[in-house]
């Protein structure tokens, strides 16, 4: 179960590239196989994918107490950008009218954006631990194919359904991934490693690219400010794009 590479990964490096090149390959395929199939069928491929993440986000807990962190030490938790995939995946097949249409488009524009960059700049999900690896590239690589079935729903709807709901649901969930880190910042501290969900921890530089130059030059509350606005001027774009079939078709 613990069988780890005798030379983990490098960004870039052929595992990654063949990696990143069979998921564009795949999902070229999948939305191919997509693009007619009636709404209902759609929904319950995400709201199935959705239950999959979680079962193997259930997994990835389990495996990281027992192999990465057995003391206990670690912030693993499922509130990042990510993690908010599987929860509104999950819920698509129950929902109808414009509660569906706000996670279609939270799926076809944020967690896009969120599995595309993951994808492309991997940083932690290189991990030593094989099964650890293979569960990260499998788990965006799913999240990109929820989004191209929301995308396929999205893109036949005869009115195009408003971004905002979608912008809301980001900030509520961005407002309560602070709140998880200041909290746990308040009790813990700096003894174990600090919880940063969302990655805009306000207690230590981003640490991703650009984004830590930005946090060491203005300061931490402003390049909070600018990653999120960078999110959703990025996501928005997604969204606008995505749909321009729709667009000049009515």
């Amino acid at each position: 179960m613990n069988a780890l590479f005798s030379s983990v990964p490098t960004q870039f490096g052929a595992v990654h590239l063949a990696i990143l090149g069979g998921i564009l390959l795949l999902s070229a395929g999948l939305a191919f196989l997509l693009r007619k199939q009636p709404e209902e069928t759609l929904a319950r491929l995400i709201g199935v994918l959705g239950a999959l993440m979680i079962l193997a986000e259930i997994w990835k807990q389990w495996f990281v107490r027992r192999y990465v962190y057995p003391n206990g030490a670690t912030w693993f938790f499922p509130w990042q950008l990510c993690s908010i995939a599987m929860y509104c995946s999950f819920l698509v097949p129950f929902l109808r009218g414009r509660a569906r249409d706000a996670l279609l488009t939270f799926l076809g524009s944020f967690s896009l954006l969120a599995a595309a960059v993951a994808l492309l700049v991997p940083g932690d999900m290189l991990r030593p631990q094989i099964a650890l690896f293979c569960h990260s590239f499998a788990y965006h690589a799913v999240m990109v194919a929820e989004s191209i079935a929301a995308i396929s729903i999205l893109a036949r709807r005869k009115k195009k359904p408003p971004f905002r709901p979608a912008l809301v649901l980001f900030l509520a969930t961005a407002a309560v991934s602070e709140v998880i880190n200041v909290i746990c910042y308040t009790f813990f501290g700096e003894r174990t490693p600090v919880a940063n969900m969302f990655n805009i921890t306000p207690y230590h530089p981003s640490t991703q690219p650009i984004f830590h130059q930005i946090a060491v030059t203005l300061g931490i509350l402003p390049e909070i400010i600018i990653y999120l606005g960078v999110i959703i001027l990025v996501s928005w774009g997604l969204y606008r794009l995505l749909c321009a079939r729709k667009d000049k078709a009515g």
